[in-house]
């Protein structure tokens, strides 16, 4: 039987060129899949007003260790150098499969919660094979849409972070293609969470990276992060390897060189920047102007919650005014005016929603309220006094909206946020949560 949903008369901000935005609009809903997009549909539907509301693509997060909502907040002043410590080297080796499966189900529902419709899940605490296993079964039974990026165990920092000789293993990784991501048309699809050249030794890296292509699965890394991997150069290890290609994610990315940025360019490489992780933990400066001026279409996304919020508002904002006050600082210093290529509130908007479809390898599907496009669709509440009175809806939602003004959110037709409130299970996921929270910090303090 066909399903239809029409959300009616909201300020529809679509991210689609050809269709614009609408002062006063209707999207129709069939199927999990956008029908129309128009100032007025009539259609035999469930009708949900959305007037007061503006609707919007559902937000794209692509890259977030999702495993780490048990731990939210354990480290809250960390740098770089103290996570992998504090994190990778502390509480990653006591995670059992119960700790990843309600960390993620409580991370995607947060995600949810916040307007992100779709999640790139960067899992590096495979220290088990059933480890993926209940990753895997979170994020389906949340309902997000997600890319599952498998990664590597975290049983050991000098084992995995190195130079280390240990490569992801190829069987498993096949064993969770075959068993969960046959087809690449789901709701979930499957990457490889690769930790690169300077973290691994290169038969390591090349190894990964073939594994990748065999499976014909994208790739997504960090690099040019922070003290550390900031002078490994590690685009150009890549490129000397003779692996740089369009189906890898480059994160963080503070401290390429320029000839680096260019070999992403020009490898059709895509990039994904965490702002607000990045200025807080000493990563360097978000390259969101960086990444434009050679042709590229950064995303965003949260990295880790263990010290920064889980929201797509909070790095809107970090990125928005990291590189505006770069900008700033140096014209000042160059006593000149700024240019007219400032970023702006709503290139802001764009990043977050086409740009991060564009880097999840998912533009096709989502990203923009485009009829023939999976229906993945958040609506703000502008009503609420910390939003009204509407001027400029994009700037509303960039610069004024949080996690509370997010009334609406429908991921692949099916509403999982109504009246501001999730249909899931909350008490259920808090719960679990909360148990590996008290199980991980038993299990730290017996060592």
């Amino acid at each position: 039987m066909t399903v239809r949903t029409l959300l009616r008369a909201g300020q529809v901000i679509s991210m689609d060129p050809d269709i614009g935005d609408l002062p006063q609009g209707d999207v129709l809903i069939e199927d999990g899949r956008i029908e129309a997009v128009a100032p007025r549909i009539d259609a035999d539907a469930e009708v949900l007003d959305m007037t007061g509301r503006i609707v919007i693509p559902g937000f794209v997060d692509t890259h977030r260790h999702t495993w780490e909502a048990s731990i939210r907040g354990v480290a809250p002043d960390a740098t770089l150098d103290d996570y992998f410590v504090d994190i990778l080297d502390t509480f990653a080796p006591l995670y059992t499969p119960e700790d990843v499966y309600a960390a993620n189900l409580a991370g995607a529902l947060e995600c949810l919660n916040a307007g992100i419709t779709t999640l790139v899940d960067w899992s590096h605490i495979n220290n088990t094979p059933a480890h993926p296993d209940a990753a895997i079964q979170a994020l389906t039974e949340s309902g997000i849409r997600a890319q599952y990026a498998y990664g590597s165990a975290n049983t050991s920092l000098a084992d995995y972070w190195f130079e280390s000789k240990i490569a992801i293993p190829g069987d498993d990784v096949r064993r969770i293609r075959t068993r969960y991501f046959a087809s690449d048309t789901g709701l979930l699809t499957l990457a490889l969470a690769t930790r690169g050249p300077g973290f691994c030794v290169n038969d390591v890296v090349t190894a990964e990276w073939a594994l990748a292509r065999d499976l014909d699965i994208p790739i997504t890394v960090h690099v040019a992060m922070g003290r550390l991997a900031g002078r490994f150069g590690m685009v150009k290890q890549l490129h000397d390897l003779g692996l740089l290609g369009p189906d890898t994610t480059y994160i963080h990315c503070c401290y390429l060189h320029e000839d680096e940025w260019r070999m992403v360019a020009d490898s059709g490489g895509t990039v994904s920047i965490a702002p607000q992780v990045e200025t807080q933990m000493g990563h360097g400066w978000p390259p969101v102007m960086k990444a434009i001026e050679h042709g590229l279409r950064p995303s965003l996304s949260i990295d880790v919650v263990t010290t920064v919020p889980g929201d797509m508002f909070t790095q809107i904002r970090a990125a928005f005014g990291a590189e505006r006050a770069r900008l700033n600082a140096d014209c000042w210093q160059a006593n000149m005016p700024v240019p007219d290529t400032m970023l702006t509130a709503r290139q802001m908007l764009e990043i977050a929603t086409r740009n991060g479809a564009h880097v999840a390898g998912l533009e096709d599907r989502t990203g923009s309220l485009t009829p023939g496009k999976r229906a993945d669709v958040v609506a703000i509440d502008a009503t609420a006094l910390n939003v009204a009175p509407v001027h400029d809806p994009a700037a509303a939602v960039t610069l004024s909206a949080d996690v509370s003004n997010v009334d609406t959110v429908i991921v692949d037709g099916v509403i999982r946020k109504r009246d501001g409130r999730l249909t899931a299970d909350v008490a259920r996921a808090r719960r679990l949560v909360e148990e590996s929270r008290d199980r991980l910090l038993a299990a730290k303090a017996a060592r």
